[in-house]
């Protein structure tokens, strides 16, 4: 049986592709997680949705300039959140899966923090995670590169990356583990 998600997988990541292979990697291990911890947890969210929105949260990254990880498109990478979400609205998935790939870049973003920074993202919309199921795909995200060994982050890793954006970002992180880790 083919899942709702796999097919819009199936149309912007060709079998075969290094992209494709990466994509997988990494969103499945970033599902595997975020299931994990929902069931363990036992968070109020329903497991399918958190599935499907771990395995389409990086679904916009074909569209990006990121040759690192074999994506050719125009866009700047941090843009593949908003991208992706647009793609999830027109191919008719739930608002909720569409914010979790809207919202899941580092530990967030801000407004502030957006025009400080002067990144090319779009001033009308929401960067931070605002639902538990948007808070723990953005989590659980943060474990798994789509570059290097793609292995499984330490905490301490994972806080030092955070720490190099800026204090801010690390302590939104720090209030995500503290959230969803035991």
């Amino acid at each position: 049986m083919t899942l709702p998600y796999q097919s819009v997988i199936d149309k912007y990541y060709p079998e075969g592709s290094t992209l494709r292979d990466i994509f997988l990697r990494h969103s499945r291990s970033v599902a595997a997680l975020a299931v994990e911890i929902a069931r363990r947890r036992h968070l109020p969210v329903d497991l399918q949705t958190v599935e499907e929105a771990a395995m389409l949260h990086d679904i916009g990254i074909f569209l990006t300039d990121a040759p690192g990880i074999h994506c050719h498109g125009t866009a700047p990478y941090i843009a593949h959140g908003y991208l992706g979400a647009d793609l999830l609205r027109r191919e008719h998935f739930s608002e909720d899966v569409a914010r979790v790939a809207e919202r899941h870049t580092g530990s967030g973003l801000t407004a502030g923090e957006i025009a400080a920074q002067h990144l090319p993202l779009p001033a009308d919309r929401t960067y931070m995670p605002d639902t538990q199921l948007e808070r723990l795909i953005c989590y659980a995200d943060k474990f798994y590169s789509k570059s290097g060994d793609m292995e499984r982050k330490s905490i301490d890793r994972i806080r030092a990356s955070m720490a190099r954006i800026s204090a801010d970002t690390l302590r939104r992180f720090d209030r995500l583990h503290e959230e969803f880790s035991d």
